[in-house]
């Protein structure tokens, strides 16, 4: 929003010598961004953590023990004044209403000798208080200075970096001038555990572990079963998954003669192994002679296979104790993310606080979801909770797909393209091993939120050029092979054609509970989700509609053959839904029907609001859940995570027909003026973030220039409290990136940035593009807004040089910034004409919102500014 001028560089990762992308905005990032707040849904959910994009393990340290609700680093001022240390933990809780799964942890402390002062393991008694001015947080590397005030004088300095599967840290103990205190590392490996399920009900468990000290090889290994979410699986994945177990190996530069093992308060000393709950092991350290300090590095190698792939791990990731390698590494992996973006400012310090929240913005939303595969000499591993086994291949967790299918998957087809591939792949494992795709995987499929809309991850990912190679253009390599395409189609078929088992009475996987309900509309009088049977009906209506829509485009982008040969059962739902009218058997226009005419089913046209803010008219039509007979349900009924005034505008993928209802292009406006001034808009909750952009498809951008800013400078901020709502896994930072550069995707599976990642050198976009750099190897787009930072509105726009006039619709199109380009924003002090201003530009917005006619030809492939 600050800035005067973005440049995104994207391209090849594997290409010749690798280009050094500049680490100099790292240090623009602020890690503590959406890491406080008076309660979890209002903090972000986020940590100051440090490891690279993607990170299996994130290692931070922890002033608090963690469980769904309550993340392992919380920021208060409390904390920042007169705060403590309670170890330093690799976690692989996604997101603050996640569970946490096969931790690993380590604390240092002191001993005197004396056996009631061995090794304090219980958490709160360990806490350090941190030396005031001494906590640094960065990207890759944290520091700390903590205090022992047992022992008068005595301190532990700390530095902390991470690569993907192990945790690196360095502890410089000094004692005090009368101290005679040895150092140690203790590493809990089990804990009483706090799990949560149904609303407010918590309670503790004890995961069983395992430890192993090898004093001849400095090396400690444990293992832990923890894995919270496993109280939330669907009952046919929990026995597979009750097998789940986490490794650690810790390998230490420095001889430990003292070590043991630790079970509750009891200490074994000289003890090799032990197993069971509350279970750990320590290593103690001396001074060097005539020495005050001793240093000690420890590399932690985490897996969720074996010790032996932990130890691999450590090995393959972090050869050297020379902590400064990691951090280098590690700063070089967000570089080439985050150093793709050129930030020129005014330089004012309003500015240059928005660049920041602007950079951790990609900071944040390039950190989902998580790498669960391991390194190999060959193809890599992972262990899959869904059947108790181990595979080949990439795989990765922390899918909130509900959340981030919004614009976060967008964002990483565009950031992180080398990425996509293995992704996909991801969810088409857990398709085959759990038999359907994830909804929210968190280690397993957690079966919470509603919604199918991994269908729209791989529909926009086909539609971007990640599929089996594009019409026309045989020089672009296809990403997947017939048989991944066809397992593509089956995965999205099943999702939008077979109910869950236990439909009516129960579900097992969450997936499209209701669908038979809806499966009906023209021949049985049905179409909704019927409320006295599930949940959240309303909410589950429109998304199974919206996912309806993608896979029906992506039925269009898929071979006709692979499609055709898998789709069974076609001709019974075409019978059951259109009845005696039935003319053609075609999946496409069968989906496409159900997505346009279903939704409109919870459609009540007499359901009315008084306007505070629109002159007293009434808001006329809302969304109003149904019964299975047909009756209206209260008008509280039927919402996740919202109300009936924010799904009201929840038809993304009918933009057109949804002005229509809401009596053209003024009473819509006006409806979302009152939406927005009336005290109904949540930003803190995605089903809002496309909102203000719905002002631009109903003839209005200036209200759209208007409401993004808005919503922007009272969501997000440069501080612990910058986030106004939960992260998301990303999603409400990729709302922030989006949007501070011109353009949101409020329909994603209709917007096409795409980063075409296997393009030869041959192809005219690199052998003949302005916008293609050789030296970084990658397609630039520019996107310059000169005096933004205080100039709201538009008065031209300039795509590659085409003026769009202001008559013309506020879109981009797709190929005129595939390969890069140059967007040219002219900007005003006061409301233009451009794009329709207030209400100038008259053009029906059903002329290219309808999805039917993006279906049938393919054309309408833009992104909304």
């Amino acid at each position: 929003m600050a800035a005067l001028e973005f440049v995104l560089l994207w391209g090849s990762l594997s290409t010749g010598l690798a280009y050094q992308w500049p680490k100099t905005l790292l240090s623009s990032i602020n890690p503590l961004i959406g890491s406080g707040g008076p309660e979890p849904n209002l903090s972000g959910g986020m940590i100051p953590s440090v490891g690279p994009p993607f990170a299996s393990t994130r290692w931070v340290a922890q002033n608090q023990a963690n469980y769904v609700s309550a993340t392992p680093f919380n920021y208060t001022e409390l904390y920042a004044t007169n705060g403590s240390v309670h170890g330093f933990q690799g976690t692989r809780q996604p997101a603050i209403w996640m569970g946490e799964s096969a931790w690993a942890a380590i604390v240092p402390g002191m001993t005197s000798g004396s056996p009631e002062d061995i090794i304090i393991t219980d958490f709160d008694a360990r806490g350090l208080p941190k030396i005031p001015g001494t906590e640094t947080f960065g990207v890759a590397l944290y520091s700390v200075g903590l205090t022992f005030p047992k022992f008068g004088g005595s301190t532990v300095n700390v530095l902390m970096s991470a690569s993907s599967r192990v945790g690196h840290l360095q502890f410089t103990f000094e004692k005090g001038p009368e101290d005679s205190s040895a150092p140690y590392l203790f590493l809990p490996t089990t804990r009483p555990t706090t799990i949560f399920h149904n609303p407010n009900i918590f309670e503790t468990i004890y995961p069983n572990g395992t430890v192993q000290i090898s004093p001849e090889n400095n090396e400690i290994c444990g293992s832990n079963t923890e894995m919270q979410d496993w109280i939330i699986a669907p009952d046919s994945t929990k026995e597979a998954a009750s097998h789940f177990t986490g490794w650690y190996c810790a390998r230490f530069d420095t001889p430990f003669p003292i070590y043991g093992v630790t079970q509750g308060n009891t200490i074994s000393e000289k003890a090799n192994s032990g197993s069971g709950e509350e279970i750990g092991a320590y290593a103690q350290f001396e001074f060097p002679t005539q020495s005050n300090t001793v240093t000690i590095n420890v590399r932690i190698g985490t897996s969720l296979i074996s010790a032996d792939q932990a130890r691999y791990n450590l090995d393959a990731e972090t050869s050297s104790f020379d902590i400064s390698k990691t951090r280098v590494a590690t700063e070089n992996a967000w570089a080439e993310k985050i150093g793709r973006f050129q930030v020129e400012t005014d330089g004012s310090s309003a500015a240059d606080s928005n660049k920041t929240v602007f950079l951790t913005g990609v900071f944040h939303a390039m950190q989902y979801p998580y790498e669960v595969h391991e390194p190999t000499l060959g193809t890599p591993r992972y262990f899959s909770a869904y059947d108790n086994a181990i595979h080949d291949g990439e795989s990765y967790s922390g899918y909130s797909i509900w959340d981030t299918y919004r614009a976060e998957w967008a964002l990483t087809l565009l950031l992180a393209p080398e990425r996509v591939p293995g992704m996909v792949r991801s969810m088409l494992q857990d398709y085959e091993e759990g038999g359907w795709l994830p909804m929210w995987k968190n280690m397993i499929e957690t079966n919470i939120m509603v919604g199918t809309h991994a269908d729209s991850l791989l529909a926009e990912a086909v539609l971007k050029g990640f599929g089996g190679g594009e019409s026309g253009s045989g020089d672009i390599q296809p990403t997947f092979t017939a048989k991944e395409l066809t397992t593509i189609w089956e995965a999205a078929w099943k999702d939008a054609s077979v109910p869950p088992h236990g439909d009516d009475s129960g579900v097992d996987y969450e997936v499209r509970a209701g669908l038979s309900t809806f499966f009906a509309e023209k021949a049985s009088g049905k179409g909704w989700v019927a409320n006295d049977i599930h949940s959240e009906s309303v909410s589950r209506t429109l998304d199974y509609a919206y996912d309806d829509h993608a896979v029906a485009v992506l039925s269009t982008r898929l071979p006709s053959h692979i499609v055709e040969a898998h789709t069974p059962n076609l001709l019974q739902l075409q019978a059951q839904f259109y009845g005696d009218s039935l003319k053609q058997n075609n999946v496409t226009t069968f989906l496409n029907d159900r997505a346009l005419i279903n939704p409109w089913t919870v459609w009540n046209t007499t359901a009315s609001s008084p306007a505070v803010v629109t002159g007293g008219e009434d808001i006329k039509g809302f969304v109003q859940a149904r019964q299975r007979d047909g009756s209206w349900a209260a008008p509280t009924d039927g919402f996740t995570e919202g109300d009936r005034w924010v799904y009201s505008f929840a038809f993304v993928h009918d933009i057109g027909e949804l002005v229509k209802k809401r009596g053209g292009n003024e009473s819509f406006s006006k409806s979302l003026d009152e939406f927005f001034d009336g005290g109904w808009v949540d930003f803190t909750n995605e089903p809002a973030h496309h909102t203000p952009y719905l002002y631009a498809l109903a003839g209005a951008a200036t209200y759209t220039q208007e409401r993004v800013r808005e919503m922007a400078y009272i969501n997000y901020n440069n501080t612990p409290n910058g986030l106004s709502g939960n992260e998301d896994c990303g999603q409400m930072s990729a709302w922030y990136v989006f949007s501070a550069m011109g353009f949101y995707p409020v329909n994603p599976v209709s917007v096409n940035l795409p980063v075409p990642p296997f393009i030869p050198p041959s192809h005219w976009s690199i052998a003949k593009n302005q916008y293609y750099d050789q030296s970084t190897k990658s397609y630039v787009l520019r996107i310059r807004a000169p005096g933004a930072e205080t100039k709201p509105y538009v008065r031209s726009l300039r795509i590659n040089g085409r003026v769009v006039e202001a008559w013309e619709e506020p879109l981009i199109s797709h190929d005129e910034i595939r390969y890069g380009g140059m967007l040219e924003f002219e900007m005003s002090e006061t409301a233009e004409n451009w794009g329709g201003g207030r209400g100038a530009w008259t053009r029906n917005v059903t002329d290219y919102a309808s999805p039917s006619a993006f279906h049938l030809n393919g054309n309408v492939e833009h992104v909304e500014l």
